[in-house]
C-alpha cells in the first residue's frame, strides 16, 4: 500500500475527543436542555439537539478532510470513527449518572437531560441509539465532504438558511401576523418554530438559488464587466435609488421591536466608520475611544436638558454640530501627546485617556454641571416641523442619516489624497514620512474626524434615550466597536455594517435564550473569526494580505528570485547589478 493510503488512528481520535468534549459542555451547563424546548422545526427538530450534534458533525467534517487525496474510503472511516468517539463522553455521562447521583455536583445534569441524551429509551438501549446516531451523522458529515463543490454549496446553503429562519420564526410570525393576519402566519409557523413543509420549501428554494447562481453568475458578471460606462453608473445610480427606498420604508417592515434594534446597529455603525478611520485606515489602535462618545452624549445632553442641569435648553438640531465641535477638539487634545507613540503604547495611552473621561464623569468636581452617577435627564428629543420624534421608528430615521452621512464622508476619504495618506502610515510610518506625509497633521486628522463621528453618535445616543448615565459609556464600548470592525472587515465601510449587526443586532436578536445568548453568539463569533479571519466583507487590500499564500505564483516567488541571487560577482562585496 503506498503512503497516500496510510491509515492514522489519531485524526478520528483527536477529533472525535474535541467534539465530545463540547457536546458533554454544554449539555452539562444546561444548554441542551434549556435549548430543547424550543422547536427549529415543529415536531421534528430542537435548537438543542443542533447544538448537541453541531460539534460532532462539524468534527467529522474536518477529520474527513485530513485524509489522503482520492481516498474516498478512509474519508469516510475518519468521519465514522469520528462521530462514535463522540459518544463516548455523553455515554459515559449516562453511565454515570446511574451510579451516583450527578445533580449534587452538576446540578444541570437532570432527568430531562438523560431523557434526551438517551432519546427516551433507558440507560443501555439509549446509550446504544446514541452511539448510533452519532456515528451516522459522522459518516453523513463526511460524505457531504467528497462531494463536489457545486453539490456541497446549495446543500449548506439550503441548510444556513433553513437555521436561521426557524432560529427566528417567533419574529416572522409576528411580522406575518401583521400584514397577512394570523391565519396565514398559522399555516407557515406553529408553536414558535417552522412547519416541516415550509422547512423542506426554504431549504430547496434557497439550495435551488445557489445552483442557479453557481450556473449564471459568472455569466452575469461578466455581462456586467462589459457594459459601456454610462450603462454601469445606469446601474450603480438605480441600486443606489433602490436602496435608499429599502432603508425609507424598512420601519414599516420591520415593527416597532425591529426599529428600535435597528436603532442601536446604526447608532453603533455610525461609531465604527469613526473608529474605522482612526484603526481601518490610518492603522491607530484606540482603545479610548468610547471617551469621544461620551463628550458627544453629555455635550447634547448639557445643552438640551430642560432639567436643574441644563443650561441653554436649545433643540435638537442647533446642538448637533456644537456635539460634533466638542468630540472633535477632544480627538485633537488626545492626538496631540500621542503622535509619537505606536501600536501597544498607543492602546494603552488611549485606554487611560478613556478612563480618565469615565472617571471625571462619575466625579464629585463634575457633578453640579454633568450629574455624576445620578446621570442627565430630560434631554430633548429631536422635533421635525413640530413633531417630535419619540417612537423607535420615527427615531430611525435620525439614525440613519447620521450614518448615511459618515459612511459618505467616509468614502470620500477614502479615495481622496488624504485616504491614501492614512494607509500609507497604517503600513510604514517611516517610510510614509520619508515620501513627504506629514506625519503629524496626518495623524491629527484622523484623531479629529474619528472623534466627530463618536460624538455625532454620542448626541443621537443621548437624545435618544432621553437621559444618560456614566455606567453607558465604559471600556467595553471600545471593545466592542474594535471588534465590530475587525469582524466586520478592517478598512471596508460595508463591512462596518456587517460587523454593527453581527455583534449588536444578534445579541438582540437572541434574548429569548436568557443567559445563554452570550455563550452562543461568542460560538459564532469564533467559527467565524476561524473561516474568515479576514472578516464578512474585507477591503480589498486586506484581503490580498491575508491570502497571499494562496497565490499560485507565490510558492515560486522564491525560485523566481534565485536566478538574480546567484547573479553576484565574487570580487565584489554587494550585488553586481549595484
Amino acid at each position: 500500500m503506498s503512503e497516500t493510503n496510510n491509515f492514522d488512528y489519531r485524526i478520528p481520535l483527536q477529533n472525535g475527543l474535541i467534539a465530545g468534549v463540547v457536546a458533554l459542555s454544554v449539555s452539562v451547563i444546561g444548554m441542551v436542555t434549556l435549548l430543547a424546548q424550543r422547536y427549529l422545526i415543529a415536531g421534528w427538530l430542537t435548537l438543542g439537539q443542533v447544538i448537541l450534534f453541531m460539534a460532532p458533525a462539524a468534527m467529522s467534517y474536518l477529520a474527513a478532510g485530513k485524509a489522503p487525496q482520492n481516498n474516498r474510503g478512509i474519508a469516510l472511516i475518519y468521519g465514522f470513527l469520528t462521530g462514535l468517539i463522540s459518544a463516548l463522553p455523553l455515554v459515559a455521562l449516562i453511565l454515570l449518572n446511574e451510579v451516583i447521583d450527578l445533580r449534587q455536583f452538576l446540578p444541570n445534569v437532570s432527568p430531562a437531560l438523560i431523557e434526551i441524551l438517551t432519546f427516551g429509551r433507558g440507560t443501555v438501549a439509549g446509550s446504544l441509539f446514541l452511539i448510533i446516531v452519532t456515528s451516522v451523522l459522522g459518516l453523513v458529515a463526511a460524505g457531504l465532504y467528497l462531494l463536489p463543490d457545486r453539490i456541497r454549496r446549495p446543500i449548506f446553503s439550503g441548510l444556513i438558511w433553513t437555521f436561521f429562519f426557524g432560529m427566528f420564526s417567533e419574529i416572522l410570525s409576528d411580522r406575518l401576523r401583521t400584514f397577512f393576519g394570523t391565519d396565514f402566519a398559522k399555516l407557515i409557523i406553529e408553536s414558535k418554530a417552522l412547519r416541516p413543509v415550509v422547512a423542506v420549501t426554504i431549504f430547496i428554494v434557497t439550495a435551488s438559488l445557489s445552483v442557479l447562481w453557481s450556473r449564471r453568475g459568472d455569466k452575469v458578471k461578466g455581462r456586467m464587466a462589459k457594459m459601456d460606462t454610462k450603462s454601469q453608473n445606469r446601474m450603480r445610480y438605480g441600486l443606489i435609488i433602490f436602496g435608499i427606498t429599502l432603508m425609507l420604508i424598512l420601519p414599516l417592515l420591520l415593527g416597532t421591536y425591529l426599529s428600535e434594534v435597528m436603532n442601536m446597529i446604526l447608532i453603533f455603525a455610525l461609531m465604527g466608520f469613526g473608529l474605522n478611520i482612526v484603526v481601518g485606515f490610518a492603522g491607530l489602535l484606540d482603545l479610548g475611544y468610547v471617551a469621544f462618545f461620551a463628550i458627544g452624549a453629555y455635550t447634547m445632553g448639557v445643552l438640551t436638558s430642560t432639567g436643574d442641569l441644563g443650561v441653554a435648553g436649545m433643540s435638537f438640531w442647533l446642538a448637533i454640530p456644537i456635539c460634533v465641535a466638542v468630540s472633535m477638539l477632544g480627538g485633537l487634545l488626545l492626538g496631540m501627546p500621542v503622535l509619537r507613540m505606536r501600536g501597544d503604547y498607543l492602546a494603552i495611552v488611549t485606554l487611560g485617556f478613556g478612563e480618565i473621561i469615565r472617571i471625571l464623569v462619575l466625579s464629585d468636581l463634575l457633578k453640579p454641571y454633568i450629574g455624576g452617577a445620578q446621570g442627565l435627564l430630560k434631554i430633548n428629543k429631536p422635533v421635525i416641523v413640530g413633531i417630535p420624534l419619540i417612537k423607535p421608528d420615527q427615531f430611525y430615521y435620525v439614525a440613519l442619516a447620521g450614518c448615511l452621512i459618515a459612511a459618505f464622508i467616509s468614502y470620500r476619504l477614502s479615495q481622496a489624497r488624504l485616504g491614501r495618506q492614512w494607509m500609507a502610515i497604517r503600513e510604514d510610518e517611516d517610510v510614509a514620512e520619508a515620501m513627504g506625509i506629514r506625519l503629524v497633521n496626518t495623524k491629527l486628522l484622523a484623531f479629529a474626524i474619528g472623534a466627530a463621528f463618536a460624538g455625532l453618535a454620542g448626541a443621537i445616543f443621548a437624545s435618544k434615550l432621553t437621559s444618560i448615565f456614566p455606567h453607558s459609556f465604559n471600556l467595553l464600548i471600545s471593545i466592542n466597536v474594535l471588534c465590530m470592525i475587525i469582524v466586520g472587515g478592517m478598512g471596508s465601510l460595508p463591512g462596518v455594517i456587517l460587523g454593527a449587526l453581527a455583534l449588536v443586532g444578534l445579541p438582540e436578536l437572541l434574548r429569548e435564550f436568557a443567559e445563554f445568548r452570550l455563550l452562543m453568539y461568542g460560538i459564532v463569533l469564533i467559527v467565524m473569526m476561524l473561516a474568515k479571519p479576514e472578516g464578512l466583507w474585507p477591503s480589498a487590500i486586506r484581503k490580498r494580505e491575508l491570502h497571499v499564500h494562496d497565490n499560485e505564483d507565490y510558492e515560486d516567488y522564491p525560485e523566481a528570485m534565485a536566478p538574480r541571487a546567484e547573479t553576484r560577482d565574487p570580487g565584489l562585496e554587494g550585488p553586481s547589478h549595484l
